[in-house]
């Protein structure tokens, strides 16, 4: 799949989707995304009936669809994605919507970060909200603060991308946090805006 997707044999790979070995359908989908030819269709399908390794995968293959449906139909389907039940198709969706900033999923993010059993979803989907940068992800970030210490780390980093009078006051109790990167991160955040931890 690799040399046929390198040698524009696109038939060929588009067909091995549907291989009955699914690491073969994964590299089928890598090969469609490398040679800029995947659509909404093929990551559709790998999403809603593919194995595992292809689910996996559609994240990455997703931020190479082009044109027809790549802003909206798209969209809907990795939003949708957030609630695969494998943890890091979950991931690759929330770090997918992040790198588009699509913003109709701040809601399904926000959930995602408050409720999710898996730290590292909850972890993505405060980076995600944090990339967006929409006011109505803030809450959802400044919950994460209480979470455990890597998403407070994370949470801490994501509030940069919001222009609101709370990110401050959240960012001065960050400096207080038992967790010395999560001190740090806010620090930095705070000596960037020329404030203080102590004011």
């Amino acid at each position: 799949m690799i040399v046929a997707g390198h040698s524009g044999e696109i038939g060929k790979v588009r067909g091995a989707l549907c291989d009955p070995d699914p690491e073969v359908q994964a590299a089928a989908l890598t090969a469609l995304a490398r040679a800029g030819v995947v659509t909404v269709a093929d990551i559709a399908l790998a999403l809603g009936g593919g194995s595992l390794p292809v689910r996996r995968r559609a994240g990455d293959a997703a931020l190479a669809v082009r044109g027809k449906g790549s802003r909206s139909e798209l969209f809907g389907i990795m939003t949708e994605a957030l609630g695969d039940s494998d943890p890091l198709v979950a991931v690759g969706a929330a770090w997918f919507l992040a790198e588009r900033r699509v913003r109709p999923a701040v809601p399904a993010l926000a959930s995602m970060a408050g409720d999710h059993a898996d730290a590292r979803c909850r972890e993505a989907a405060v980076a995600a909200l944090g990339a967006i940068g929409d006011a109505l992800g803030l809450p959802a970030v400044l919950l994460a603060l209480n979470d455990k210490p890597t998403i407070r780390r994370r949470a801490t980093v994501a509030l940069a991308g919001f222009d609101d009078p709370r990110v401050d006051i959240a960012l001065r109790r960050a400096a207080q946090d038992r967790d010395w990167q999560v001190r740090q991160a806010a620090d930095e955040l705070l000596a960037g805006d020329g404030i203080s931890p102590a004011q």
